[in-house]
Parts: C-alpha cells; structure tokens; sequence
C-alpha cells in the first residue's frame, strides 16, 4: 500500500470524502515528517501544529457528517488537505517573519485574501514556508532557518522566493503548496526541485489586503506534483476583491482549470526561443537538451514547434531593475534596523531608494510599452517555450559568496527567462521534464495569452500523460 505522501492532493481529498482516510491520520503523517526532514530540507520557518490538529478534526467532522447524509455537496474540494502557506502570506495568528529577523516575532492578526480562499476550501494549514527576505532573491538563505534545499541534491538551493513551498512538496512534506510568483518565485523552485508551478495571469488571484504591487509583477500561485493538483488549487485561489488594482477574466460558467486538465489541447501552434535578454547570460548544455528534448516531445505530440525571435530585448533589463529596487524599499523598516538586513537586502534597498519618482514612472511605462509589441507577437502562439533557467541547480551559498552587486548579476544570468512574463502578464508554467546525468531537475517554461492558463494546463496535462513525472523522487522520499 502507498505511503500517504506518495498520493495527490486530488487523491487524498477523494479518500477523505469516501472514508479510507482520516484528514486526522494525514496531518499526522505530515507533520511528523516534518518533524523529521525539515531540518535537512530547509522548508518551514513555522511548524502550526496546534492549528493543523484542529483544522484535521473539523475536516474529519464534517467528512463524517456528509458520508452519513449521503451528501457530499457541502465538503469543500480540499477539505483535510494540508497546504502550507508561504512566509510572505498572513495567516491569523501565526508568526509571518517575511524571511526577516527583524519580523521574527510579527503575528498577523488576519488572513490575507487567497489564504481565506484556501480555508474556505478545506484546507489544514502545517505551516509557513521559507522565504528569502522580502521575497526578494531567487534563492532562499536568510537568519530565520536552515537555508531551503532541493531534496534531489541537499547541497544545493532550492531556489527562491518559493523555495520553503518547493522543498517542502518535492521532499514529501506536503502533497502542494501556495506560493508567489514577482520575477519567477514559483517556476524557479519548481525547476530545481522538479515540479509543476503555475504563475496565473496578472490579475487572476488577489494579492490584499496587504500593500498593492502598483506595477504587477506578483502573483499568488500554485505548487504541486501534478497538473491537476495544481490547477484544483488555482481553482480555489483564484478570487478578486473590491479594490484590486488588476482583474483576470473568469472562466465561462460551468468551466474550471481542473477541467482543463481533464480535457485534450487540441493541435496547437507553439513558438520557442532559447535566446536570454540578460546580457552575458549563457545557457548550459543540460538546459539545451531540455529545451530540445521539451520541443521533440511537444512535436511527437502533434503539435506545431515554431522558431521564433523572442521579442523582448536586453533594454527591457535595467527597466525591470529600476522596479524591483523600489519594490525592495516598501517593507516598513526603522531607519535604526537596517543594520539588521541582509546585505543583499541593504543593497538593494539602496538603489531603490535612490530611484526618483520620474524613474519609476518612466520605468513603468516603457515596460507597458515593449510590452504591447512583444503580446502582439506572442498572442499568435497558443503557448511559448524556453528554459526555465539558464543552469541547472546551484550550490547553497553560491550568490552569498560574492559581493551584493556581483550577487545580483549572478542571479540574473541564472533566471534570464522568467521575469518577461512577469512584466507582460502572460501565465506561465514549469515542466519538470528532464533530469540530468548527476539526476538534477532541468525545467522547461510554457507561457500562454493573457487569461489562457485553461490551454497551458491542458497542454501540460498531456505532456504529463506522456511523460509521467509525480512518481520520480529524491532519495529522501
């Protein structure tokens, strides 16, 4: 008989609602494997056991009250499910640190609006996830924890800002994860710890009632080892709220991503560029073969593999900095604690607080105006490929041995890809397809129109059937 964390999320709520699993018995089951791996992986800053134990026996009330009126209309979808939350994310009354010692003892006094969309689905919260320190970085090393490991190799990162919320799910200490998504934080991790990410469509899921992200660029978003499971849950985290700056279009009525998963893409017309807009950013030989073997497999599969020049330039870069220094500086810090940052934080801060107001706008609007041409473009594709990443995974501590500013340049040449669709808005999504000679996840990246996460969960659900991934794991499964 398999292990409970060898089953899905979608499994394990099927099991709850017709009684072969207790909600009790799961939790159980996670958090002493938490107990047990997390030091070595790095995953959770905050362990909510108390929490997870009461949520587990409501579920279980009311798994128990439905199969005894024969009626499982009023179960949510994920009801008993542990989902752990990001530690960028408030949760009432659990510590969110923000990856910072200096929020080390910072409670939050309420949900934020995707985590109460969570609830109202059923889910047992076991905790927060690690985060780098502001979300800023794309690898997770901070003051509040181990740093968060890729279980396929423990001497390596498992990337950022969603790495606590990757290693978690690829270490089997959670079946999926809610995580965040500013310049590539869910598809980064998902790459080096070989996962399914999705990064919805600007506008799709709320991000109140904290602080806005005036420019757009973040976004909540699902973790998981399979399609459905991730798609199931960005069917309950999708959600807008009165006052949200950005607005996604739903889907018609009666259709769910889910669904989407379940269904056939149908032929479809895929361009792909391999080529990276961060100057000096070369693409190691394991991610080219992913990239072609990703492009082999989408042809086999009927589809149209088309060549394309990608059409975003390297003009676009400094402009994406200008915002991510600003963003850096939101964070309410006393003027007398920022001695206590990181030094990557404080160098970034810095710039940022050295950008004038004409910067930032003008920063902004050539954004939106590159933008318009490259959609343009795009839009003629039912989905786009290209590496995930420029590397395969990377050492623990190597952008911290380098000087803040060479930090930066080494985390841009690793990650060239994935902040274009921040800035455009498209939806985009890892494939943990391909595994190295040294068995080290190499994903690749689909991005699809504005609003069309529907296609690009159909197309990576049948990339999945014909080359299954959610039963590969990591020694330490």
């Amino acid at each position: 008989m398999a292990d409970i964390h060898d089953l899905t999320a979608l499994e394990q709520a099927a099991a709850i609602r017709s009684g072969d699993l207790s909600p009790v018995d799961i939790t159980e089951h996670y958090l002493a494997r938490i107990d047990r791996l997390n030091s070595q992986t790095g995953a959770f800053y905050t362990v909510t056991a108390d929490l997870a134990r009461q949520q587990a026996a409501a579920a279980e009330k009311l798994a128990v009250q439905a199969r005894a009126a024969g009626d499982p209309s009023g179960v949510p979808a994920l009801n008993g499910v542990p989902i752990p939350i990001k530690d960028l994310n408030m949760v009432a009354g659990v510590r969110m640190t923000l990856g910072s010692t200096i929020f080390a003892e910072n409670v939050a006094t309420e949900d934020d609006y995707v985590v109460a969309e969570l609830r109202k689905a059923g889910i047992v919260i076991t905790g927060k996830t690690a985060t780098p320190e502001f979300g800023l970085p794309c690898y997770t090393e901070t003051k509040i924890g181990p740093p968060a490991r890729t279980p396929w190799d423990l001497t390596r990162s498992a990337g950022g800002s969603s790495g606590g919320a990757a290693a978690a799910v690829a270490a089997g200490l959670a079946p999926a994860a809610q995580g965040s998504d500013g310049g590539g934080s869910i598809r980064i991790p998902s790459s080096v710890c070989g996962l399914f990410g999705i990064k919805p469509s600007r506008g799709r899921v709320s991000g109140g009632p904290l602080m806005p992200d005036l420019s757009g660029l973040s976004i909540d978003g699902p973790i998981a080892r399979s399609v459905a499971d991730a798609a199931a849950l960005l069917d309950v985290m999708t959600c807008n709220y009165p006052g949200d700056m950005y607005y996604a279009p739903p889907l018609p009525a009666g259709q769910t991503f889910l669904g989407h998963a379940q269904r056939e893409p149908g032929r479809l017309r895929i361009g792909r560029s391999m080529a990276a807009v961060v100057p000096g950013a070369t693409v190691h030989p394991d991610c080219v073969a992913a990239y072609e073997d990703a492009s082999s497999l989408l042809a086999d599969l009927g589809h149209d593999v088309e060549d394309v020049d990608l059409p975003f330039g390297p003009d676009a870069v400094p402009m994406f900095e200008l915002l991510w220094y600003s963003m850096a500086t939101l964070a309410p810090i006393d003027p007398a604690q920022e001695g206590e940052l990181l030094p990557l934080t404080r160098y970034l801060r810095g710039k940022g607080a050295a950008v004038t107001a004409t910067e930032l706008i003008f920063a902004q609007a050539y954004l939106q105006a590159v933008t318009r041409p490259a959609l343009a473009l795009l839009n003629s594709y039912d989905a786009f490929l290209s590496p995930t990443l420029a590397a395969p995974p990377v050492p623990v501590g190597y952008f911290d041995e380098v000087d803040p500013a060479e930090n930066f340049e080494r985390q841009k040449r690793f990650t060239p890809y994935t902040a274009l669709y921040n800035i455009s808005g498209q939806p985009a999504v890892n494939l943990p397809l391909y595994w190295n000679a040294d068995g080290l996840p190499i994903g690749v990246m689909l991005a699809g129109r504005i609003g069309d996460e529907a296609t690009l969960i159909s197309l990576s659900a049948q990339v999945e059937a014909a080359r299954p991934w959610r039963d590969r794991h990591p020694a330490i499964w």
